[in-house]
């Protein structure tokens, strides 16, 4: 009797633990959501220099939807890129690839959309993906399963996308619209059985800086900071520094950049530098409807009449321009955060948020009035730098810093990582998923840069070099035979070439050797870089 009795509350006991562990419902799956392959959203601006992010800097601009990411996931201070221009960036992106073996080296070649690419292989591994946004690569999108995209640099105003059926054109904001329609791709239109993949990159801030109708009168009464090389002279460093045409003062131009109408400037006498720009400005503003111009000339008409009356001059005309120019590409920032917050609040009220990776990250940095200058190319940098924050909740601790130097060229490897996909041989970079949970693995010393679109517009000479964590070195060729070393340490604004220095001749042979090395490593060479000169040339 005793033993049945026993027997019985046994079963009683099993019976009342299956009956909590059903109570407990919401938490189980969670936890089982949890271990099911995360999604990705991959987002990437145009141009987007990490000074003007506040998780980096709060100097110029609050960015409260894009900090969140750091906050709660991880910022990297020393992420860089490694060709600083558009389409180079975005095939390194999709490949994990040097420029010298993914097809893409300037702005002017045409992707090779059916080499392997990382929507092919996330495909592969059971993935939904899709591209909405920025594409610019001149080919069509391969590896993905939705593409709606801006061709070529695409408009701020009523943007023209081409999808698989043909070109289309919406009326609206660009920024705005490409987040509509990234947010009704996650909510209606993918296969919600698979894990997924979106690719969701924005024309802005790309030149020539159009802000939002509703962000136009924002930032013009503000007043922005100068840098403290903004009036640079160049001395100190070789030629590439001193002929590079990206100077506000002298580059930049009053009509399509700063919006003033070419008949003042004209009438002034002011170099407008190109005269096609005119004609940039004048497109642009045809795009826009009747509302839409009566907005933009509520603001901009004073600016001009103001310009036109109390005309600056000299070293006044560059603080001028320079505002002018934080004023509009700001603006265009404060749209991009606006719109990333609103694409985290959908994914915070759907439920996907716990299980989605998302990745910041801009196609290279950018010049904000540093040496005087906008614009990107060189390894200086502003330029060579770029934003990356990524936020894997549960994964990563919340508001962690990383300070190892990491590329662009290692996201597809981590991204393959993190989803547990094979990462293929061929591939160049490294995944840092160990640096985002934080593991004691070594990680690299150095990291290679090339540049190669020269002669061409900006006029940056081409150039490769090192970066380690506390020294670069350059090699500029082609026209010029020139080295730059640089104690980022002692001069992190890079004001005085220590090539030739002899107080730098062991760390010069050391940083000497790390560069074969690294060229030997990504299979470049200087014999290439001149077979690639010439061929680029003839070309031409």
């Amino acid at each position: 009797m005793k033993k049945c009795v026993h027997i019985f509350f046994i079963i009683l006991l099993v019976l009342g633990f299956a009956c909590n562990t059903n109570q407990s419902t919401p938490k189980d799956v969670k936890s089982l959501s949890q271990k099911t392959p995360p999604n990705v959203i991959f987002i990437m601006t145009d141009d987007h220099a990490y000074q003007a992010i506040s998780a980096y800097s709060s100097k110029l601009i609050q960015t409260p939807h894009i900090d969140r990411l750091a906050k709660e996931g991880m910022r990297f201070d020393r992420a860089f890129v490694t060709n600083s221009i558009c389409a180079p960036s975005r095939a390194v992106i999709l490949t994990g690839k040097f420029s010298h073996l993914n097809s893409v080296r300037d702005n002017i070649q045409r992707f090779d959309s059916t080499q392997q690419t990382l929507p092919k292989l996330m495909q592969a591994t059971g993935y939904e993906t899709a591209m909405i946004g920025k594409w610019h690569l001149k080919s069509e999108p391969t590896g993905f399963d939705y593409w709606k995209v801006l061709p070529d640099q695409g408009h701020y105003y009523n943007p023209d996308f081409l999808t698989p059926k043909g070109k289309i054109q919406e009326k609206g904001y660009v920024t705005d619209i490409i987040t509509n329609e990234a947010i009704d791709w996650i909510r209606s239109k993918r296969d919600t059985s698979r894990p997924f993949m979106l690719m969701y990159q924005h024309k802005a801030p790309h030149r020539e800086w159009w802000p939002a109708t509703e962000h136009l009168k924002d930032l013009q009464s503000q007043k922005y900071p100068e840098p403290a090389t903004l009036f640079d002279d160049y001395q100190g460093r070789g030629k590439a520094a001193k002929e590079a045409e990206m100077r506000i003062n002298e580059h930049m131009g009053l009509s399509n950049d700063n919006k003033i109408q070419p008949e003042i400037a004209d009438k002034k006498g002011i170099k407008n530098f190109l005269v096609w720009y005119d004609r940039i400005f004048k497109n642009d503003y045809a795009r826009l409807d009747e509302a839409q111009k009566k907005q933009w000339d509520a603001v901009y008409g004073p600016i001009n009449e103001d310009f036109d009356k109390n005309t600056p001059q000299g070293k006044d005309l560059l603080r001028w321009k320079f505002q002018r120019y934080m004023q509009d590409y700001l603006a265009c920032i404060r749209s991009v955060d606006e719109n990333i917050g609103r694409l985290l609040k959908y994914l915070d009220e759907s439920g996907l948020a716990e299980n989605t990776v998302v990745v910041y990250t801009s196609d290279q940095g950018f010049y904000l009035g540093e040496h005087g200058w906008f614009d990107k190319r060189f390894m200086y940098e502003e330029s060579f730098r770029t934003p990356l924050l990524v936020r894997w909740p549960g994964k990563i601790k919340a508001g962690s810093v990383c300070t190892e130097l990491v590329q662009n060229l290692d996201i597809p490897e981590t991204l393959l990582d993190i989803v547990g996909a094979k990462i293929p041989q061929d591939m160049q970079g490294k995944s840092f998923k160990p640096l985002l949970l934080e593991s004691n693995e070594s990680w690299r010393d150095v990291i290679y840069y090339h540049y190669y679109e020269y002669p061409g517009i900006h006029a940056v000479k081409r150039h490769y070099g090192i970066r380690s964590k506390t020294h670069k070195l350059i090699h500029f060729y082609y026209d010029v035979d020139e080295w730059e070393l640089y104690d980022l340490e002692k001069d992190p604004q890079e004001m005085k070439n220590v090539y030739e220095d002899a107080a730098y001749k062991d760390i010069r042979e050391k940083l000497l050797l790390q560069l074969k090395e690294a060229q030997a490593q990504y299979q470049d060479s200087d014999s290439l870089s001149m077979a690639i000169l010439e061929n680029d040339l003839k070309n031409k």
